[in-house]
C-alpha cells in the first residue's frame, strides 16, 4: 500500500542531509553549531589550589548542570512520540537558508506530481514544508533528516486532517430513519461498500433497509440482493428500468413503518459527463432527502477520482468519501488529495473485499502508512 509514493519520500529524506549541506545552508554561526554537532568543548584554566570553586551539589552523582543539559539534549525513545517542527524551534540555533531548501522542495514537488497528488495540494504541502523550515532556528541536538522528515509529517498530517469524521457517533446523533446516499461511477465497488457499511452498522446493534435504485442494471438489483440475504436486512427492490426515486421512497416509508434505524440507498454509477443520469441522481436527493450522501471513489483513478467527486458534490453536495480498493494503491495521491481538494472527509478506505475490510481513515492512519 503506497509503496511507490513511501520509497520515494524515503529517498528523498535520506538524501536531506546531503543536499542540505550543514556548512552552506546555516547562517550566522559556524558549522559546527548546527543541528547533530556538538559544541567544543571549553577550554579549562588552571585555578589555584585556594581559588578552586567549591563542587556543585550533584543529585545521584550527576551534577545539577549536567543533568539539566542532559534533559534539554534528550531525543525520544522508539515508540515514544518524536518531535514537533514547532518543538524543534529555540530562541538559539541555526537557520536554514532559502536557495538549497528549494532545491530540495522541488524534488519533493516533482515526487509528490509523479504519485497522483493534485497540484493544489502539492502547493500547499511543499508551502507547508518551507514555512516549518525556512528562517526557523533548530537546536543543535536535532540532524538534519529528523528536522526534515518531521516537517514533511506536519504538513501532510496538516492537508489530510480536512473535516475528519466519525461515523458511528455521527449515526448515534442523527433521528431516526438515517438515510444514506451512495454515489460514484460503475466500477468503483460501490454495492460491495454498502454491504460493508450495512454489515458495520448490524454489527453496532442497528436495523438496516438497503434500497436496489441502480434499476439501469438488473446484475446490480441481483448482486445487492446476495448481500442483503447473506447479512439477513431487509432489501426494498423494484424490476429493472423502474423509477429510482420510487425504490428510494418505497424504502424510506418502510423504514418508517418498521422504526428501521438506517436506509442505505444504491445509485446507478454513473459517469460524471452524463448528464441525464446526473439529473436523475438529483431527483433521488430531492426526493429522498438523505442525511449524508456518500461519494465511493476508486483510490487507483487518481486525479481522475478527484475530477468526478468535484461533479458529484456539485451536482448534490458530497458529505463524505469512501476510498475503495486502496490496498492495491501504490501511488496514495487520491487518499492525499481527494479530501483536500474537495473539503469534504474520507469517511472510509476499503482494503480488501470481505465485508470487515473496512477502516475508518484518519491522519495517522495514513501517516503510518507513508513514513513506517
Amino acid at each position: 500500500m503506497f509503496d511507490s509514493l513511501k520509497s520515494k519520500l524515503k529517498n528523498v529524506l535520506n538524501k536531506s542531509s546531503s543536499k542540505l549541506d550543514s556548512e552552506k545552508i546555516y547562517e550566522g554561526l559556524p558549522a559546527e553549531d548546527a543541528p547533530g554537532t556538538k559544541p567544543p568543548a571549553p577550554e579549562k584554566e588552571a585555578l589555584p589550589a585556594k581559588e578552586a570553586p567549591a563542587p556543585e551539589k550533584k543529585e545521584g552523582g550527576v551534577s545539577r548542570k549536567e543533568q539539566l543539559k542532559q534533559n534539554k539534549q534528550k531525543k525520544p525513545s522508539r515508540g515514544e512520540s518524536g518531535p514537533t517542527a514547532g518543538g524543534m524551534v529555540g530562541d538559539s540555533g541555526k537557520k536554514i537558508k532559502a536557495d538549497p531548501l528549494d532545491d530540495l522542495l522541488d524534488e519533493l514537488e516533482v515526487i509528490l506530481l509523479e504519485s497522483d497528488v493534485a497540484y493544489p495540494v502539492v502547493q500547499d504541502i511543499i508551502l507547508g514544508v518551507r514555512d516549518n523550515l525556512l528562517n526557523k532556528k533548530y537546536g543543535r541536538h536535532f540532524t538534519l533528516e529528523e528536522v526534515v522528515e518531521t516537517a514533511v509529517k506536519e504538513s501532510v498530517r496538516n492537508v489530510l486532517k480536512v473535516n475528519e469524521f466519525d461515523f458511528d457517533k455521527w449515526v448515534d446523533d442523527q433521528e431516526r430513519p438515517i438515510v444514506m446516499m451512495f454515489v460514484g461511477i460503475n466500477g468503483t465497488g460501490k454495492t460491495t461498500t454498502i454491504a460493508k457499511i450495512a454489515k458495520r452498522l448490524t454489527d453496532s446493534g442497528k436495523s438496516v433497509v438497503i434500497a436496489a435504485c441502480d434499476t439501469f442494471r438488473a446484475g446490480a438489483i441481483e448482486q445487492l440482493s446476495i448481500h442483503a440475504e447473506r447479512l439477513g436486512v431487509k432489501i426494498v427492490k423494484q424490476g429493472q428500468d423502474a423509477d429510482p426515486s420510487a425504490v428510494a421512497f418505497d424504502a424510506i416509508e418502510h423504514a418508517r413503518s418498521k422504526r428501521k434505524d438506517v436506509v442505505l440507498l444504491d445509485t446507478a454509477g454513473r459517469m460524471q459527463t452524463n448528464n441525464n443520469l446526473i439529473d436523475e441522481m438529483k431527483k433521488i436527493a430531492r426526493i429522498s432527502k438523505p442525511a449524508l450522501k456518500i461519494f465511493i471513489g476508486d483510490a487507483l483513478a487518481g486525479n481522475d477520482a478527484v475530477e468526478q467527486a468535484k461533479v458529484f458534490d456539485a451536482a448534490i453536495g458530497i458529505d463524505a468519501i469512501v476510498l475503495t480498493k486502496i490496498d492495491t494503491d501504490a501511488k496514495g495521491g487520491a487518499a492525499l488529495s481527494i479530501a483536500h481538494t474537495i473539503g469534504k472527509p474520507i469517511a472510509f478506505v476499503s482494503d480488501g473485499q470481505r465485508y470487515e475490510d473496512l477502516q475508518v481513515f484518519d491522519s495517522g492512519w495514513m501517516l503510518d502508512r507513508l513514513f513506517e
